[in-house]
């Protein structure tokens, strides 16, 4: 199971492409309201999760998804996402963030040693052993991306990490991707 979860504040496209570009390669992916059913992105869309935090099973996990916005402090502020997080790294799973939800990562100590990307201006947030200068970056088990333009890359790259290259491929031609970063 992946759990995407939404915070007050999401940015609607790095939540929205992940979940669509994972549940066509037929993975089975959860979004997970941070503070309810409805949650607002930052540009006002709302979007209806299809779990509550009371129903997240850490046991079930393979993946946990987060994305940036302005909401991103809240993410922070959830005990479920950071037990989600720490479940993860101690679990040999998988950790996925977006634009400033790095930050998060970088605040739970969770990228010492490690490469991360996140939106520009974050990167003192980090605390990661570096900061290439790529639109997306997976270190071990943890994948980060800079921000909105290049969520399509990073859901394809979280496809290609949990179903290998050629499902990324078939998936990213059935949508027209053309295969460039925008980095």
């Amino acid at each position: 199971m992946i759990y995407l979860f939404l915070q007050e504040g999401f940015e609607e496209a790095e939540a929205i492409t992940p979940v669509d570009v994972l549940r066509r390669a037929g993975l089975e992916t959860a979004t997970v309201g941070e503070s309810g059913r409805i949650v607002t992105g930052a540009h006002g869309v709302k979007v209806e999760a299809d779990l509550t935090e009371a129903d997240v099973s850490l046991e079930k996990a393979d993946m946990v998804v987060l994305p940036g916005g302005p909401g991103t402090p809240n993410h922070e502020k959830s005990r479920k996402v950071r037990e989600a997080l720490e479940y993860c790294v101690k679990h040999d799973r998988y950790v996925a963030a977006i634009c400033a939800a790095p930050s998060v990562l970088g605040h739970m100590g969770l990228l010492k040693g490690r490469e991360a990307v996140c939106f520009p201006g974050y990167e003192s947030e980090l605390g990661a052993a570096g900061v290439p200068r790529r639109a997306v970056c997976v270190s071990g088990k943890i994948i980060t991306a800079r921000g909105p333009g290049v969520s399509l890359e990073f859901a394809l790259k979280l496809v290609e990490t949990l179903c290998g290259p050629e499902k990324a491929r078939e998936i990213g031609k059935s949508m027209q991707w053309n295969g460039t970063s925008a980095s």
